[in-house]
């Protein structure tokens, strides 16, 4: 089923496209001059738009979020905003159209293995991961397991994963920053309001980063994870769609884990073939 998107909270607040035009500039920190200019119109006519004075083309309306890299879920509120149809259609991942890039989504994930991947959406909320994954939430609260299962919300929670996380305090302030990195960009409230929560949780035990004190993470952020069979230390890296038009396409992210030294690849690839468990 296709089925256009609902406005978030924000945007519905912003009923005018001159409303959400002020809003992005000024998240972009752009003055009017600026954006006019990289906008090839003049600043007048900008302002005219931003206050509402006239009415910007549905091209204009386009061109101005292309300069601002506003998300697609926004660009539809714009247009709505300026008394045009949405234009980009947001499809379920199990809807019929999606079957490709679900099926591309997933092999990406299955052929990373015997190393953990997982697809979250613009809330960091698991929606495809490979069979490497469910190990390591072994012990987690059944309550944060319950859909939606929020990779943020479980990694920092102390019901989560957090209690075996080596460098916790390390991982913790590189999650804020993606975070806050993401939050600039799309202005998502949603975001903000996790932000928050999260910040609410427990930080690592003194004695527990007493032991972390000094380390440098070296040239990747590592995820020192605690086992019985010993500490994993894992790095990541994050895959995003290049052109999207579908704006659960555009949100989607992959996060891949691979092993940051040779024991943690053997402990992994004993655990896939069913010969080590964590």
């Amino acid at each position: 089923m296709t089925t256009l998107p609902d406005s978030t909270a924000e945007s519905v607040r912003r009923t005018s496209v001159g409303d959400h035009l002020r809003h992005w500039r000024r998240l972009r920190h752009l003055s009017q001059q600026d954006l006019a200019l990289d906008a090839e119109l003049s600043t007048r006519h900008l302002s005219c738009v931003e206050t509402g004075k006239a009415s910007p083309s549905r091209k204009l309306v386009l061109r101005l979020c292309e300069r601002l890299t506003v998300p697609l879920r926004e660009r539809n509120a714009w247009l709505v905003a300026a008394g045009f149809a949405p234009m980009y259609r947001e499809h379920r991942l199990d809807d019929p159209e999606m079957l490709a890039a679900r099926r591309a989504i997933q092999h990406i994930l299955d052929r990373h293995e015997p190393w953990p991947a997982v697809a979250f959406d613009r809330h960091w909320n698991m929606v495809l991961f490979n069979r490497m994954v469910a190990p390591l939430l072994a012990g987690v609260s059944p309550a944060l397991l319950q859909p939606p299962v929020n990779l943020l919300r479980i990694s920092l929670h102390p019901g989560g994963l957090a209690p075996r996380i080596a460098n916790l305090n390390q991982w913790r302030d590189h999650l804020f920053a993606r975070l806050r990195q993401q939050i600039q960009q799309t202005g998502d409230k949603g975001l903000a309001d996790l932000l928050a929560e999260l910040q609410g949780y427990p930080a690592q035990s003194a004695e527990a980063a007493r032991r972390m004190d000094g380390e440098h993470p070296g040239v990747l952020m590592p995820f020192l994870f605690d086992t019985p069979g010993g500490t994993l230390h894992l790095i990541s890296t994050t895959t995003v769609f290049g052109s999207p038009v579908d704006i659960t396409l555009q949100e989607l992210a992959l996060e891949t884990f691979f092993p940051g030294d040779d024991a943690t690849a053997s402990a992994l690839r004993a655990m896939a073939s069913g010969t080590g468990r964590l």
